[in-house]
C-alpha cells in the first residue's frame, strides 16, 4: 500500500502505531500515545506519513451493517437537474443585466459576490454530485448536466474535475495521486498568518492549478467536448451581449464563490 500523508495526529490516549519523516527523510515508527514529548523531534513542516487503513471504506462497511436502512439514502437524486437549471438561469439572467455595468463598480462586485458567487458555489457542488453520478443513472446524462452546469463558471473543468475527483477518494491521502494533499512548497511557504490569508484569497486557483503539478489525467472526448461548448457559450454571450462584461461577471463570480466567502468556509473544513 501506498503511503499515506496526513497532518492529523492521533488523539490523546490512542496507542495507533504511526509513521513520520525522520530528519533523513525516511520514516521511522512510533507506537506510543499522542501525548507531546520533547525529545521527539517533529519538524515544524514535516507531514506525517502512515501506512494505516484508509477508514472511510470500513467505516461505510459497519454503518451498512449497522443500519441497513441508510442504503435508502444512496442513489441520483431527481431534483438536482432542476436546481441545475435553475441556478444556471440565476446566472444568466445576471450577467445579461450587468451587460452595461461599469466592472469597477459596487453594484457589479456585490451583485457577484452576493448572488454570483453563491449560485456558483451551488454549481461547484453540483459538479461534485454529478461527478458520482448522483444526478442520472446514465453516466453519460450525468457528463452532460456537469458540462451545462459549467457554464455560468465561465472556464472549462468538469470534465477534468471529475476523474482527479474520483482519484482522490481511491487513493485518499496518498502522495501523488490525492490531489487534495497541500504540495511541499504550500506547505512551506503558506505556513503563516499572512500565508493562510492569501490561500484562502485565491484557494479556487490553488485547487485548480495544484493537479498540473501532480499528475496528468488522459485527454479524452469529454475534454474536448467540455471545451467547445463553454468557448461557444462564452462567445455567444458576448456577442448577444454586446460586452465582455457579462463574462468577466461570471468568472468574477466563480473566483468568489472559491475565495473569502461564507460558502467557501467548506473548502477549509473538508480539506
Amino acid at each position: 500500500m501506498p503511503p499515506v500523508a496526513t497532518s492529523t495526529i492521533t488523539t490523546s490516549g490512542s496507542t495507533t502505531p504511526r509513521l513520520r519523516t525522520n530528519g533523513a527523510g525516511g520514516v521511522s515508527e512510533k507506537n506510543e500515545d499522542a501525548t507531546p514529548r520533547q525529545d521527539i523531534d517533529v519538524k515544524e513542516h514535516d507531514f506525517f506519513w502512515t501506512y494505516t487503513e484508509e477508514p472511510h471504506r470500513s467505516r461505510r462497511l459497519a454503518i451498512i451493517k449497522a443500519h441497513p436502512e441508510v442504503t435508502k439514502l444512496c442513489g441520483p437524486e431527481p431534483l438536482t437537474k432542476y436546481v441545475v437549471l435553475l441556478v444556471v438561469s440565476i446566472q444568466i439572467l445576471c450577467a445579461y443585466l450587468l451587460r452595461n455595468t461599469p466592472f469597477l463598480s459596487w453594484k457589479f462586485f456585490l451583485t457577484a459576490y452576493i448572488i454570483g458567487a453563491t449560485a456558483n458555489q451551488n454549481l461547484f457542488l453540483a459538479i461534485h454530485e454529478i461527478s458520482h453520478n448522483l444526478a442520472f443513472r446514465s453516466p453519460n446524462l450525468n457528463r452532460a448536466l456537469a458540462i451545462f452546469a459549467n457554464l455560468p463558471i465561465g472556464i472549462p473543468y468538469s470534465a477534468s474535475f471529475r476523474p482527479y475527483h474520483l482519484t482522490h477518494h481511491k487513493s485518499l491521502g496518498v502522495d501523488g495521486l490525492d490531489t487534495d494533499l497541500p504540495t511541499r512548497f504550500e506547505a512551506l511557504f503558506l505556513d503563516s498568518l499572512l500565508g493562510k490569508a492569501f490561500f484562502c484569497t485565491f484557494q479556487i486557483l490553488f485547487y485548480a492549478i495544484r493537479p498540473i503539478f501532480v499528475y496528468a489525467v488522459p485527454f479524452t472526448s469529454i475534454h474536448i467536448f467540455n471545451i467547445f461548448v463553454q468557448v461557444v457559450f462564452d462567445i455567444l454571450l458576448v456577442k448577444s451581449t454586446n460586452s465582455y462584461n457579462s463574462l468577466y461577471y461570471l468568472i468574477l463570480s466563480a473566483f468568489l464563490a472559491g475565495s473569502l466567502h461564507p460558502c467557501a468556509g467548506h473548502f477549509i473544513a473538508e480539506h
